[in-house]
């Protein structure tokens, strides 16, 4: 398992949140994320490529700012 910490700007709300957990979890259904929508900060544990994980949340329409 490793553990990603990214920084989201365009991660508003609990929609968000969700979209960008179902992304992730599409490439590892045991992935789990703590995510902060006032810091924009996002923590997943995950078994995927973190290229994989970043593309994935590219692809559902989200900035990643910070790695």
């Amino acid at each position: 398992m490793a553990m990603l910490q990214l920084t989201i700007s365009d991660m508003a709300c609990g929609a968000c949140v969700e979209t960008i957990t179902k992304a992730v979890q599409d490439l590892d259904a045991t992935a789990t994320l703590d995510a902060d929508t006032q810091t924009k900060q996002v923590t997943i544990t995950t078994t995927a490529a973190p290229d994989l994980v970043k593309g994935a949340i590219a692809t559902a329409g989200y900035t990643i700012t910070s790695a």
